[in-house]
């Protein structure tokens, strides 16, 4: 909520599964444009910091990303890549082994390092790896809300079990919601939720809020052959209409109920976001 001077807490979210392969950076992509389109200022982090491709997702290149942050060679906002009028990037790396096996050390200085942006946007995305490593756990801890991305898959419903139950009993975690990606319809969507809300129910006694479902699109495809977000490259698909779905639920959220020890702008608020110099690339 805006405060007395008019700011407001940033709200930053994790995008995470279970496993690879069922479109999280696609989610993470997608509802970061549409959040944008909303009016909201967006700054989207590729935290999968050894395999990071959100950049070939919204179609622009980078000349930095992290390694350069955490070798020192650049700050933060010396690597922030302007996407869209309201929309910046912080692209992470792609190849480079040491990122992939940053210490949970270096993973809270690397948060530590968000409170250098000299205004912070409403919202922070952050999209990390798939898996449980100790750098996911710790980037997943300092956002404000956790989304959990799953397909209709047997692995992948156990990875996304799986995942859920190390962020909220072994890291305490709560707010954490369910995306259903690639689905046949939006009630295929909510009964794979209710199957994985009763398991999480039932076993670590977690209430698991339905955040939405994303119908399995064929031009979601076409999109990234092209490098675009399907938001864009087809504003009428379904998938589309789920993202723009998916980003008003967010918007309607209620306040957080916990705030977390260590967090993205643990000191900073909303305060008029403004993109970087420069242009994006195609």
């Amino acid at each position: 909520m805006p405060d007395a001077a008019g700011s407001k807490p940033v709200e930053v979210f994790g995008v995470a599964s279970g496993k690879g392969g069922v479109g999280k950076t696609t989610v993470s992509t997608n509802l970061s444009v549409a959040l944008c389109q909303m009016g909201w200022q967006v700054l989207l982090l590729d935290a999968d910091l050894g395999l990071a491709n959100a950049q070939l997702a919204l179609g622009v290149r980078a000349e930095f990303n992290l390694s350069h942050v955490t070798a020192g060679q650049k700050r933060l906002a010396e690597i922030m890549v302007p996407v869209r009028p309201g929309l910046q990037l912080i692209p992470g790396a792609s190849g480079v082994r040491s990122m992939a096996a940053l210490s949970v050390d270096q993973t809270e200085a690397l948060i530590h390092t968000f409170e250098q942006i000299e205004t912070a946007p409403d919202c922070l995305v952050v999209d990390v790896a798939a898996g449980i490593s100790p750098g996911v756990l710790s980037f997943m801890g300092a956002c404000t809300r956790r989304m959990v991305v799953v397909k209709d898959d047997p692995s992948s419903i156990a990875d996304a079990y799986g995942i859920i139950k190390v962020m909220h009993q072994d890291q305490g975690l709560q707010e954490i919601y369910l995306v259903c990606n690639q689905v046949q319809s939006e009630a295929h969507g909510q009964q794979l939720h209710q199957r994985l809300a009763d398991v999480c129910r039932r076993f670590i006694g977690l209430e698991l809020p339905y955040l939405g479902s994303i119908e399995a699109d064929e031009l979601v495809l076409d999109a990234h052959r092209k490098y675009q977000p399907v938001v864009e490259f087809a504003p009428g698909s379904a998938a589309a209409r789920d993202y723009r779905r998916l980003a008003h639920a967010i918007t309607e959220w209620p306040a957080p109920q916990g705030v977390a020890v260590r967090r993205f702008f643990m000191n900073r608020r909303a305060r008029g976001f403004t993109a970087a110099a420069g242009t994006a690339q195609r």
